[in-house]
């Protein structure tokens, strides 16, 4: 408490550099991470306090505590307490080994090493042991695990390029600049720590580890206290009737049998009564439900993490079920939070296609110049002629490389655009190899694609670009640069070229540079127009491509007022803005380019699964709101079809508000009622109903909202308005969200909608979210561990979540369910005998069984059965719960287990416990055996019904199994014969040789199950208990099937015959073009490249900077002439293009 008033009440920090005694009077927070629940000393009382939350395990504690009162108890204390020391110390040590494997993962990160100038000297130091203050030295591709200031920098001008993929998962670079004051004092002094440990932004946004629990966990605690209800009522019902009895019968009864005490006192022999009957009747919840519990979901665990088809080889990551008590809940997701970079994308941009002059590149023909698919037999064009090719870049289109060979002009100027325009600096390794280091990685892509056809970036000043041109070194004269920004969406250079020529090259969404195009480009524009809708259809994202030749006169002029603009203070940004539009006119149309966007590897198909299990997927992204929608176009989350698009832009809170009443208005305006005929408008009060059947409207809608909106809309009284909106689209994406805003998004759907919530992440900024959904996915990669950590499961590719949800989920949900209903029935079966029997043995608390058949019910005649249903169990395969996702349904609906199937439950076990007790007890009701003795003894009567009820629950059980394996055959018949072993040994003159007072039933059982009568009436019994659910089951599936029946059904139909593989037909996405520019670039970045501020002093440029040098004396352009074959001539032929 005292640490959080603390970090409340900092309003500034005072730090003294390279001064720890001077820092620590501050008390600020070491660097030491913890990320773990517990320790040595908090483990024991933590740990119990939240065992003890649930109902049951307090439950069984007071039951302990009346077992150890002798009047009241008519069982011993130890049936009691050894269950619950069981359960408790099986949870316990479960705990307490995800803990230390937190604990593990924490001292990783802790031992970390650096070099920290301590006493005037750099000394390797563990990161847990840097303090606030302490000067560090990083090195190139050093973790950093502390928020630190930029003092100095080895690059020029004190700039830094860091990488945040750790952090939020994307891997191009970001600059920092160190402070003037301190950028000179060297390479070998870097950074000052400022913010350590706990008090770091990624600790400040993780949140804390909370306990979870699942749905089903939460409805047996109240299914518990309904239970504790029922066995009050029926102690109460039979103290009463001991009352009665006692007062009406039993003075003659106790002379009958000398009773030498006084006379006893009803009321109060009413009293012990009710408490000896809730000891009694406790079975009803037996503690072996929740070792049974622990033990399904272990196994489920297992299976997860055994799961070869969630197995990635290529990094040798499984999945991994890092918790063990959630699995059920996997299979009740309504809501998936999904980050976008590092989760649905790879961040791997790659140059797909292009369009030059009206002609496309990049597509593949066949020998009839039919357009086919590209194949892993198909080709790649050879670069192997270029050596600074980029060996990773791959393009099959061979057309493009003969019209470079040909000297075509325009695809020259194309390549030659994308080598000039771009914000790209260029270095060598330390193996001589060229690298770029790219601001965003769609720039990457096109300066890398330009690179290998040719045209090769090589380096820049702050007045130069110097760029090899098919074997020609070619150094351009930057005479301005045009920076990006959202609002322009294009970037140009103005350069000019060794001839002297000047020329702008400009690059943008192609809705912005179209409308900038002079009227002769009519005919081009309209092809290329189709060209780029084409791309689009394919998920690709776009750039156009222009070019304008200047007039050196007119350039000075408009230079000189550019000039004077920037040095105005008065509207300087709004002149700049006009003399950028103002030359970027009459442009020439050259083409497009199409870069992928890479998602990872199945995530349409996992995005379309879900969608058809009625998951709905949100967005939460840090990245601009273009960024988003392409990625929301290109997983298929969006699509042209849609009815519309809301976004939600506003900057107050009066702007957010009208923006969503007309988003709700155009919605609802249009759409009075629901598909399923219930009305749209819902009250605010309505939102915190039990809401697991989501609303749908007629067509499909998207909302998309802005971070600073969102933060509007969460602060106020809108955020219901907004949840209201956003619970009605098909799809939500909310981009620029912080970390923090990324958690309250999820509590607001998980504390409002009453909705299961999954969130999925692969950085740190989304562990707070992973923290705050009820499912926690990490996706484990090369974006760092914090998210994996932070999670209760963890894979390495996104396509791997449907084969958990619909999969794992579905079935640890299906078996759970089944489980229960079983567990409860056959426990309401069993207990309620004892019921039946006290309105005849004057309501004394005697049982009915044996108290070893009472003891060992549980744990070893039923035990192993239900357990391998509820581990094995299945209704239909897994190949069929992935081509079906319309299966998840009865998770979400909570269809399965609720408390109207408890209710069922409890009905059966009540019908079920009837027949036990008096068919068996009508039956022997002054009867005489075979050999003409009277056999209705208590002990004939106890064998007779505990033979009559285990095999009943075995009968049952087998009707329950849905999916037969060798493990439920040997537990389910293996269970019958344990019992009738442990039932003859325990009556046997052996037995009772060696513990007389414990085994007093010597011979009964071989007395009585020798009798042709006692076997007819347990098979009456049998038969009367199973035939009503037999029937009703077969009206149900006859009359009424579910899908999964039907499902079923065709399983059974399929299994003489190999089933053929159905692939679920792939449907191509309608256009929408989207600018390549949309993805992370930032603007400011052409004003640092100019400044020079980003570049290493080098030698100068020739004087002139025009002239053309030659860089061998036999370009790589003639050697690829000379390897020229003819095949790759043949695509020299005339192919003409219609306009």
């Amino acid at each position: 408490m005292f640490c959080s008033k603390k970090k409340l009440l900092e309003a500034e920090r005072i730090v003294k550099a390279n001064d720890r005694e001077y820092n620590e009077k501050f008390q600020y927070a070491d660097n030491c991470i913890h990320t773990s629940k517990y320790n040595l000393l908090t483990f024991l009382p933590i740990n119990l306090f939240e065992q003890f939350q649930r109902v049951a395990n307090a439950y069984f504690l007071f039951l302990l505590i009346l077992q150890l009162i002798p009047e009241i108890s008519s069982l011993t204390w130890f049936t009691t307490f050894v269950p619950l020391v069981l359960v408790i110390t099986m949870t316990a040590v479960k705990d307490a080994t995800d803990d230390y494997f937190r604990h593990k993962s924490d001292d990783q990160v802790n031992n970390r090493q650096s070099e920290v100038l301590i006493d005037g000297k750099l000394q390797n130091e563990k990161w847990m042991n840097v303090k606030v203050g302490d000067i560090i030295k990083l090195e190139n591709n050093q973790f950093v695990a502390a928020d630190l200031l930029l003092l100095s920098s080895s690059e020029p001008h004190g700039l830094c390029y860091i990488e945040t993929a750790e952090l939020d998962g994307e891997t191009n670079l970001k600059v920092r600049h160190a402070l003037s004051v301190t950028s000179e004092l060297g390479a070998d002094i870097s950074r000052l720590a400022k913010f350590d440990g706990p008090d770091t932004k990624l600790m400040q946004n993780s949140g804390k580890t909370k306990f979870k629990r699942t749905s089903i966990d939460r409805l047996m605690n109240t299914l518990v206290l309904w239970i504790f209800g029922f066995l009050v009522c029926l102690g109460i019902i039979l103290a009463i009737g001991n009352s009665i009895w006692e007062n009406q019968v039993g003075d003659k009864f106790r002379a009958f049998v000398f009773w030498k005490e006084g006379e006893k006192n009803s009321v109060f022999s009413g009293f012990l009564t009710f408490w000896s009957y809730i000891i009694i009747l406790n079975t009803v919840v037996p503690i072996s439900l929740y070792v049974s519990v622990e033990v399904i979901r272990l196994g489920h665990s297992y299976f997860i993490n055994w799961d070869r088809k969630m197995y990635y080889s290529l990094k040798a990551t499984p999945a991994e079920a890092r918790t063990t008590t959630l699995n059920e809940e996997l299979g009740q997701i309504n809501y998936v939070f999904s980050d976008k970079t590092g989760t649905l994308t790879q961040n791997i941009m790659t140059f797909k296609r292009c369009s030059i002059n009206g002609r496309i590149y990049g597509e593949v023909h066949d020998d009839l110049g039919q357009k086919t698919d590209i194949t892993k037999k198909k080709e790649p064009v050879d670069f192997s002629v270029n050596p600074q090719a980029d060996r990773t870049f791959e393009f099959f289109d061979h057309r493009l490389m003969e019209s470079i060979k040909l000297g075509d002009p325009k695809v020259h100027e194309f390549l030659r655009l994308l080598a000039l325009c771009h914000t790209v600096m260029s270095e060598e390794n330390s193996a001589g190899q060229l690298v770029y280091q790219v601001q965003s990685p769609d720039e990457g892509a096109l300066v890398t694609a330009a690179r290998n056809f040719g045209f090769i970036f090589k380096s820049r000043t702050p007045e130069t670009i110097t760029i090899e041109e098919l074997g020609t070194l070619v150094t351009y004269q930057l005479l301005a640069f045009l920076d990006f920004n959202n609002i322009r969406k294009r970037m140009s250079v103005i350069v000019r070229n060794p001839e002297g020529q000047i020329k702008l090259y400009c690059k943008g969404a192609d809705t912005i540079l179209f409308e900038k195009l002079h009227p002769s480009n009519e005919n081009l524009l309209t092809l290329t127009s189709d060209h780029l809708s084409e791309f689009a259809g394919e998920g690709l994202r776009t750039l156009a491509i222009a070019y304008r030749d200047l007039d050196d006169k007119y350039f000075k002029e408009w230079h000189k007022m550019l000039e004077d603009a920037n040095t105005t203070t008065d509207e300087r940004d709004e002149r700049v803005a006009g003399l950028y539009e103002e030359i970027e006119r009459d442009l020439m149309l050259l083409g497009a380019t199409a870069v992928e966007d890479k998602l990872q590897e199945g995530v349409i198909e996992t995005v379309t699964n879900l969608s058809l299990a009625n998951i709905k997927i949100w967005v939460l992204t840090g990245d601009k709101q273009e960024t988003a929608i392409n990625i929301g176009y290109a997983c298929n989350m969006l699509t042209d079809d849609m009815s519309d698009m809301f976004i939600i832009a506003g900057n107050t809170v009066a702007e957010v508000r009208e923006e969503v009443r007309k988003a709700k208005e155009n919605l609802f305006g249009q759409n009075r009622t629901f598909s399923n005929g219930h009305v749209v408008f819902e009250k605010k009060e309505q939102l915190e109903m039990n809401s697991v059947v989501q609303e749908t409207v007629t067509g499909d809608y998207a909302l998309v909202i802005n971070g600073h909106s969102l933060a509007h809309a969460l602060e106020s009284d809108i955020k219901n308005d907004l949840l209201e909106l956003a619970c009605m689209c098909k799809t939500v994406v909310c981009c620029r969200v912080t970390p923090l805003q990324k958690a309250q998004v999820v509590e607001l759907v998980k504390n409002h909608r009453n909705a299961v919530t999954l969130a999925i992440g692969d950085g740190a900024n989304d562990v707070s979210m992973i923290k705050s959904a009820h499912i926690g996915v990490g996706i484990s990669g090369q974006e760092g561990l914090q998210a994996v950590l932070a999670s209760d499961y963890s894979f390495a590719q996104f396509r791997y979540l449907q084969r958990l949800l619909l999969v794992h989920g579905r079935w640890s949900y299906f078996r759970m369910c089944k489980f229960l209903c079983y567990f409860f029935y056959k426990n309401f079966a069993f207990t309620l005998v004892h019921f039946w029997f006290g309105f005849f043995c004057g309501f004394s608390a005697q049982t009915v069984y044996d108290q070893w058949f009472i003891t060992l019910f549980n744990i070893v005649y039923t035990s192993l059965p239900v357990l391998a249903m509820g581990i094995f169990d299945q209704d239909v395969n897994d190949q069929n719960s992935m081509d079906y996702p319309q299966l998840y349904e009865p998770g979400q609906l909570n269809l399965l287990f609720n408390k109207r199937r408890f209710l069922i439950c409890m009905a059966h076990g009540i019908y079920t416990s009837l027949a036990l007790f008096f068919i068996p007890f009508g039956t022997f009701y002054n009867m005489a055996g075979e050999d003409g003795q009277h056999i209705a003894d208590y002990q004939s009567f106890a064998v007779i019904i505990a033979t009559s009820l285990v095999i009943v629950v075995s009968v049952q059980i087998a009707l329950d199994t849905s999916y037969w394996t060798v493990i439920n055959h040997v537990f389910i018949w293996g269970s019958i014969a344990t019992y009738f072993s442990i039932l003859f040994t325990m009556h046997s003159n052996g037995i009772f040789g060696i513990f007389p007072n414990q085994f007093p039933f010597v011979g009964n059982a071989r007395h009585s199950l020798t009798q042709k009568c006692i076997w007819l009436v347990i098979l009456l019994t049998t038969v009367a208990s199973a035939m009503p659910v037999v029937a009703f089951r077969f009206l149900r599936v006859a009359l009424f099937p579910t899908l999964s029946d039907q499902i079923r059904q065709w399983q059974k139909a399929q299994k003489k015959a190999r089933p053929l593989h159905r692939r679920r037909p792939q449907t191509r996405r309608s256009s929408s073009r989207r600018s390549g520019y949309a993805f992370a670039h930032q603007e400011g970045y052409g004003e640092l490249i100019t400044s020079g501020k980003n570049m290493r002093a080098k030698n100068p440029p020739p004087a002139s900077g025009l002239e053309k040098t030659l860089y061998n004396s036999t370009s790589w352009i003639e050697n690829l002439c000379k390897k020229t074959t003819d095949t790759v001539s043949s695509f020299s032929q005339d192919k003409t293009v219609k306009l």
